[in-house]
């Protein structure tokens, strides 16, 4: 029984019951997963930011149509690169901060991503779920990504309690394996996007309902 599990026992069930459900990945979360460059990783993110993946996949093609690096992207014109991006939620704006992001990158990290959270958190526009991203699938430097999807579900799990993403991110850097933290991200927004939704949670359809304490609340 689940009660009778230990933590890392349950943890280690959880991964391998979601790494063998093949639930269908969105078409950005897919084109995240096969990135190996952490500035594409970076400037993608801080589109999908408040977005949701549906729109920001096409935002994110036109976007590298005009640039992938930051060399070249520091120099395109900022209400070009509105209008490539729209309409993901505050375009303009991080039009204006992926462009700033860029020539900082290149004025002072030499053309190079910063591979470190700290440094990363220095960019306008990024902050711990973004760095962390980039970390893991930029770098891939073991990292935990908490966005809404990562914050619910592991509170629905009953693992944690939690209000904040990032009361999450460091209350599972204390549980989590380090050898999941790099695939937790994508396994879990696959889940959230869709199984485990913000309302009206597919619990019967659901590869991890037996260790979840939502599930025992709907019997």
């Amino acid at each position: 029984m689940k009660e009778k599990m230990d933590l890392e026992q349950r943890i280690d069930e959880i991964f391998e019951s979601l790494k063998f459900a093949k639930i269908r990945r969105s078409r950005f979360v897919t084109f995240m997963e096969q990135q190996k460059n952490p500035y594409i990783v970076l400037i993608a993110c801080i589109l999908s930011l408040r977005t949701n993946d549906v729109t920001t996949y096409p935002a994110t093609l036109k976007m590298l149509e005009l640039a992938s690096t930051p060399e070249d992207m520091m120099n395109v014109n900022e209400q070009e690169l509105a209008e490539a991006i729209y309409p993901v939620g505050f375009y303009r704006n991080k039009a204006r901060q992926i462009i700033a992001l860029s020539k900082k990158i290149v004025e002072e990290y030499n053309g190079e991503v910063p591979s470190s959270i700290e440094e990363m958190l220095k960019l306008d526009g990024v902050g711990r779920k973004t760095a962390n991203l980039v970390m893991a699938k930029g770098f891939n430097i073991p990292a935990i990504c908490v966005d809404v999807h990562v914050h619910r579900i592991f509170n629905r799990l009953g693992i944690i309690k939690t209000k904040t993403p990032e009361e999450t991110e460091m209350m599972l850097r204390k549980i989590i394996p380090q050898k999941y933290w790099i695939t937790l991200n994508t396994e879990f927004v696959t889940l959230g996007q869709n199984v485990c939704r913000p309302t009206k949670p597919m619990c019967p359809f659901c590869p991890i309902n037996y260790y979840c304490d939502m599930n025992d609340n709907v019997k």
